[in-house]
């Protein structure tokens, strides 16, 4: 039996779920908008796995959303992930942020869905996929201006989802774009994702598995309390 837990911490979402073929079972998260990943991860793992009634020893895989996202979320579910791995002998996978959010939405054929995660200013990391959710654009950390996107949308709908979707928005004013604000990714999409990457051992190497950064870290001055 196919028993996946699934972490998701690119963004403020501290997101966990257990997957049970493909199927979520449990699922504890906290979408505010406040990182609270270092204190609150583990607590849910717990916490999933004993509302499960679950011993983490039963689990068969991890799965963690790899990124583009937060360097410190990131960074910290992928090291809670592979420590996992390794103390049960069980394989990683890998989960894209981007795709995973793009499954928040259905849409009909010949539209198009386009993630976007905050990044810095009027930069957001962002992926274009069609209807059926294949990527048709690669990821890409961009300045949004007026014109993004206009091939897409000028094609027909396009659906913007993600928490960089307020600044599009700024600036966008085509009648195709369809805005869907503050959503962020969950460890819910993962599951069906997971499981098709599991059954076909889609798995990554353990010792040298690192998050897709997309950007190099730059660190900010803190901000005062």
């Amino acid at each position: 039996m196919s028993k996946i837990l699934c972490i998701e911490t690119a963004t403020t979402n501290c997101s966990v779920a257990l997957s049970i073929y493909g199927e979520q079972v449990v699922l504890k998260e906290d979408n505010g908008v406040r990182y609270s990943h270092a204190e609150r991860l583990h607590p849910y793992i717990e916490e999933v796995l004993a509302n499960a009634k679950m011993n983490k020893e039963e689990l068969t895989a991890i799965a963690i959303s790899k990124g583009p996202g937060s360097y410190t979320g990131l960074r910290i579910g992928v090291s809670a992930a592979k420590g996992l791995c390794y103390a049960l002998g069980v394989p990683l996978i890998s989960i894209a942020t981007l795709k995973a959010l793009s499954h928040q939405l259905t849409c009909d054929q010949g539209a198009f869905i386009i993630p976007m995660l905050d990044a810095r200013r009027m930069e957001v990391y962002s992926a274009v996929f069609d209807a059926d959710h294949h990527q048709v654009r690669d990821t890409e950390a961009q300045v949004l201006e007026e014109n993004s996107f206009i091939e897409y949308l000028e094609k027909g709908k396009v659906y913007f989802i993600g928490n960089g979707v307020a600044k599009f928005e700024e600036v966008c004013d085509h009648p195709n774009a369809i805005f869907i604000k503050e959503t962020l990714p969950s460890a819910t999409q993962m599951c069906q994702l997971a499981e098709v990457k599991n059954n076909v051992e889609d798995h990554e190497d353990v010792a040298y598995f690192e998050p897709y950064y997309l950007k190099d870290f730059i660190a900010g001055v803190p901000k005062s309390k």
